[in-house]
């Protein structure tokens, strides 16, 4: 083992300040080349640690060779083994979720329970200077802001890096010349289509015009990270002059915004954190001067545009984004309010109450939804033959923008809106002469 860059590693790892010396680190731990260098520098730089490994069950027997792998590993090292059996399949079904992230949302979840549970200094990863590089490159080709230009960062709150000294070449050569046993990742061929093409395909073509690319890379990451720490100073300086702050709301002076320089760098600094994107940000500073009301949208937050400020409010109605209601439900509730639902035979007065509403029961479908408005909803007001969008009927009943969000929308199950709350019932849906059993929903 005297071939081992442990000098290197412990440099790396004080200068970046990844963790506590002395205080047990958890290693995340594949089996791969990478990872099981890792666990080598760990353990020949006198580092206490836990390896924790994930199956994530999609593999088949190539991922249980993996698992007792790393339980060797873990064995001979003479360290505490932590594992863990997914079905990352099912939970990718359930949340919607390409395999790809629904494995990388599982794992670093266990990652993070471990590392509380056991009060570990930090979670070590085994990137290389070479994923740092495709990163960036990759956030370059999809469009970025300053943060995608420092790739992957050492340190990142209980997420270090400590092989991001290493180039991918240079671990390869320390395992041969270490003959260190490992596990080849069969995923690692296939995985991220993107990241290959980059790998195989675009960077050997760059280290033809720069053969010293990763540490040319290694020298513009630093610049980067310093550029991006210049940025978060101003940011809060900014955010010192400008932000004042009303109960859940925000207020920002528009005088203020205009004055600032580079102003579309400093306002998407100021307001990332809330979900706008550059799109918006590019719309919201032409509309500075047109003092109108607009709103600008993020998917948790809303930009008012009031005449001498900006008022920064949290989007209402996101907690519960939709309710199903079955046949035998007699009430649910939406966003704190109750819709109480009864059943008659045979017609009935309509009270004259814009909460309640009357429908023909047989023309429903369950289960039916009940939410906040969507863009592109549309529905046929009681008494009109054509579709109006949702959004222009709001419109013409001057609805607020920001209380567009809270007004519940009762939908069928073959997806018609039935009835905008408190505001009118969709024409499908009216009682008629032939109809023989009525639906009551009434919103408390």
């Amino acid at each position: 083992m005297a071939m081992l860059p442990v000098e290197r590693f412990k440099d790396f790892i004080q200068q970046n300040q990844l963790f506590k010396t002395g205080v047990p680190v958890l290693a995340a731990v594949s089996g791969g080349m990478d990872s099981v260098l890792m666990v080598h520098l760990l353990k020949a730089a006198g580092y206490p640690f836990a390896i924790a490994h994930c199956n994530f069950q999609l593999r088949g027997s190539d991922a249980n060779a993996d698992q007792q792998f790393c339980r060797q590993l873990a064995h001979d090292t003479g360290v505490e083994f932590h594992t863990i059996n997914f079905d990352t399949s099912a939970y990718a079904r359930e949340q919607k979720l390409s395999i790809q992230m629904a494995a990388r949302e599982l794992r670093y979840q266990w990652f993070e329970q471990l590392q509380q549970a056991h009060n570990y200094a930090a979670v070590a990863l085994a990137h290389h200077q070479n994923d740092a590089i495709e990163t960036i490159l990759l956030n370059l080709t999809r469009g970025t802001g300053i943060a995608g230009l420092h790739g992957i960062l050492p340190k990142n709150n209980q997420w270090v890096r400590p092989l991001l000294f290493l180039t991918r070449e240079e671990i390869q050569t320390l395992i041969s010349q270490n003959q260190l046993a490992y596990r080849e990742d069969s995923s690692n061929a296939s995985t991220k289509y993107a990241r290959n093409k980059l790998r195989h395909e675009v960077i050997p073509k760059l280290k033809e015009l720069n053969p010293n690319l990763e540490q040319t890379f290694e020298r513009n990451l630093s610049h980067f990270r310093e550029l991006e720490q210049l940025l978060e100073q101003q940011v809060a300086l900014v955010k010192q002059q400008l932000w004042v702050e009303y109960g859940n709301e925000v207020h920002i002076s528009i005088e203020g915004v205009k004055q600032l320089h580079p102003q579309k760098l400093l306002l998407s600094a100021l307001l990332k954190d809330y979900g706008f994107n550059d799109t918006t940000i590019v719309d919201l500073i032409a509309s500075l001067d047109k003092h109108s009301g607009r709103i600008f949208e993020s998917a948790t937050h809303m930009l008012i545009l009031d005449r001498d400020k900006l008022i920064l409010a949290p989007q209402l109605g996101n907690e519960n984004a939709s309710v199903s209601i079955y046949q035998d439900d007699e009430q649910a509730v939406y966003n704190g309010q109750t819709l109480k639902i009864t059943y008659l035979n045979g017609l009935t007065d309509i009270p004259d109450n814009k909460y309640i509403t009357v429908t023909d029961a047989d023309t429903l479908v369950y289960p039916l939804t009940i939410r906040s408005w969507q863009e592109g909803d549309y529905f046929i007001p009681l008494g009109m033959q054509g579709r109006k969008k949702l959004s222009d009927f709001f419109v013409s009943r001057k609805v607020p923008l920001h209380q567009k969000s809270r007004i519940p929308v009762l939908v069928n199950g073959n997806g018609d809106m039935i009835w905008i709350a408190g505001y009118r019932l969709d024409d499908r849906y009216k009682l008629t002469p032939q109809t023989k059993k009525v639906a009551i929903f009434e919103l408390l």
